[in-house]
């Protein structure tokens, strides 16, 4: 697969991901990579989710104004919350500006913005018993790829950090792979590479099927995002029982609107969707009958409070109101996934 843009080696394993490897979990026992359906007459999918979201990126306020322009504007999408990248959970004795965060993430749905995890530091792996990271800890986003690691210390690392969600009155919906380019996980990486592990350990699925399954996350299918590809970018079932499922949903576009760098040279609204409403990602994806376009942020660069890219937001959700209108429909990640499952397959589209 491959990938447009130099930024999206962030969102993704490096190298070529083995997305269609097929690894038996569930009673399934199966792993599908869903090909890009193009069902006639539909109305396509817009969505998006922003990673990075934490109060000490920009103040809970910044939140509040993103989750009041959404409500507004009725659209749809996704931002993580990650509770342990402040030194400590902030589900515990926080502070004043993490409660308020707290508080806003906690309101996030009924503004139509689900939360996921960005597991729970984007650093190392967190010690629940001492509430704080462990020091010299393997990275969570490496460990995701460790071949070693089983379906049981998945799910209890998972667990744990769903468990500091219902403390602080948040509910997950799926997570985000938390990159990294440090030099010791670049190395690790190129030797599990070598070693022919090119893509996240199964159990790792398993375990979230597993967790599903007990009523954990907010819904019965659990969004994921690993993989990402401008034209290739699809969904994939990982690992599904029935009702329940475990998906990398693929973005098929990426982020114009300052990157993690919150750099104003990276910031294009045209990309998306140009003034005349003729061109940009979205229009193609929608003129080729693509099912969805889905974007992904980083709150760094999107944040109303300081981020360069918030003006090109607003932009970009006003031409698409302007120029197609009718012709889309906002829905959170997770709403994807849970009709995709339910439906078994793209035929939902032809109901919205």
């Amino acid at each position: 697969m491959a990938i447009t843009e130099q930024s999206w080696t962030r969102r993704r394993f490096l190298g070529v991901a083995a997305s269609a490897v097929a690894v038996g979990l569930g009673r399934s026992r199966a792993v599908c990579a869903e090909g890009p359906a193009k069902p006639l007459n539909h109305k396509m999918i817009l969505s998006f989710y922003c990673d990075d979201t934490s109060p000490r990126v920009a103040g809970a306020k910044a939140f509040e104004t993103f989750l009041d322009y959404c409500a507004k504007q009725g659209i749809r999408g996704e931002a993580s919350a990650i509770l342990g990248t402040v030194g400590h959970s902030m589900s515990r004795n926080p502070d004043g500006e993490e409660k308020a965060f707290l508080q806003q993430v906690a309101r996030a749905w009924e503004c139509g913005i689900g939360t996921h995890m960005e597991l729970m530091t984007h650093r190392g792996l967190f010690d629940f018993d001492a509430n704080r990271e462990k020091e010299g800890a393997l990275h969570e986003g490496l460990w995701l790829h460790e071949p070693a690691v089983t379906v049981e210390e998945y799910q209890r690392y998972f667990a744990g950090i769903l468990g500091e969600g219902q403390r602080g009155g948040v509910r997950f919906t799926g997570f985000t792979w938390p990159g990294c380019g440090c030099e010791a996980c670049t190395r690790r990486y190129a030797e599990l590479r070598a070693g022919g592990h090119r893509a996240p350990n199964p159990a790792m699925w398993q375990a979230l099927l597993n967790l599903a399954r007990e009523g954990k996350f907010r819904g019965r299918t659990v969004p994921c995002f690993f993989d990402s590809s401008e034209s290739e970018g699809t969904i994939h079932r990982k690992a599904g029982d029935g009702e329940y499922g475990v998906y990398d949903l693929m973005p098929n576009a990426g982020d114009h609107f300052g990157i993690w760098e919150n750099n104003p040279k990276r910031v294009d609204p045209d990309y998306y969707i140009t003034a005349d409403g003729k061109s940009g990602v979205i229009v193609r994806h929608l003129q080729s009958g693509t099912p969805y376009c889905l974007w992904y942020a980083h709150w760094q660069g999107l944040n109303p409070a300081k981020g360069v890219g918030w003006p090109a937001f607003t932009t970009v959700v006003e031409r698409i109101d302007k120029h197609l209108s009718g012709r889309v429909v906002w829905m959170r990640p997770s709403e994807i996934t849970d009709r995709y499952h339910a439906a078994g397959g793209w035929g939902f589209l032809e109901r919205v």
